[in-house]
């Protein structure tokens, strides 16, 4: 039968029959008397002890040992793989450096131009386009590099490069289009370069792009570019739908003031000017010359 010690383990008890007689000795207990006797069962599930652990330990390092030129390559590719990664970015971090000096000092040379001075100013302008462009050919994937290409842009367009200033311009566009804070600002500077150049149709189509990025800055100043441009065409209705524009979009605009009065003056002269052929000097529109960039 199966039952449980005084423990509370489990246990299997049997009774064996008396022999004949119903005598027997101590000696003969188990086959001469009626005498139960237990068999213990082991509980399962003991945990690992360790000895079970070291022998674990043990096979683990003869399974390496076994395929110790399998390991060794391991390691050693994990290692080289490592040692790469951190000559990257050393390398960059080292390239960063560098391409944010020479920024530096090309702003610097582009910022010391002496009014009184104009052959040295020449010279501080042109030895800043050098620097940029340094920048910009041997140093691309530097965080500097999107600024010196559009300071570089700047420097050509103030050294009367136009061609250069443009290329540039549209450069930058190309590249660094997902800067949306500097997009908005490099049309603007792209339409001023067009119109120096000649070409009032690039500049109309560079202005409105400004009003076409998300959440630019300098959207009051291609409306108010594009109201003059309308203006020196002789287009006052133009002129007016863009300078009543700044107006309700951009109150607080520094331009709104002169956009006031230059709707005024339009309004006023409408109707003669409209009529006359020839009308007074003040008719006359005004110049679409860009305010200087």
């Amino acid at each position: 039968m199966i039952g449980l010690t005084s423990d509370g383990q489990p246990c299997i008890s049997a009774e064996l029959p008396a022999l004949s007689g119903g005598s027997w000795s101590p000696a003969l207990w188990s086959i001469t008397g009626s005498v139960p006797y237990r068999i213990k069962i082991p509980a399962k599930g003991t945990p690992a002890d360790e000895a079970h652990l070291l022998s674990g330990m043990e096979r683990f390092l003869v399974l390496v040992q076994h395929h110790r030129r399998g390991v060794l390559a391991g390691a050693l590719v994990l290692l080289a793989a490592t040692a790469a990664v951190a000559a990257v970015l050393w390398y960059d971090h080292r390239q960063a450096e560098r391409a944010w000096e020479l920024h530096r000092q090309a702003t610097l040379l582009y910022l010391a131009r002496p009014a009184d001075q104009p052959v040295k100013a020449d010279q501080n302008l042109k030895q800043a386009i050098v620097l940029y462009r340094q920048v910009v050919d041997q140093y691309p994937r530097s965080p500097s590099a999107h600024l010196a290409l559009y300071h570089l842009a700047n420097a050509l367009l103030q050294a009367n490069d136009l061609g250069g200033a443009i290329e540039a311009y549209q450069k930058y566009i190309a590249t660094y289009g997902a800067n949306k804070t500097m997009l908005g600002l490099v049309y603007q500077r792209l339409g001023y370069a067009y119109l120096l150049h000649g070409d009032r149709d690039q500049a109309v189509t560079a202005f409105l792009a400004v009003l076409d990025v998300p959440g630019a800055l300098n959207k009051d100043h291609a409306l108010f570019e594009l109201g003059k441009m309308e203006e020196a065409q002789s287009r006052p209705e133009g002129a007016l739908a863009h300078y009543q524009e700044l107006m309700k979009s951009y109150p607080n605009s520094p331009l709104a003031s002169e956009a006031t009065v230059r709707i005024k003056a339009l309004e006023a002269k409408k109707g003669p000017a409209d009529a006359g052929s020839g009308g007074p000097e003040g008719a006359a529109p005004p110049s679409a010359k860009p305010m200087k960039p």
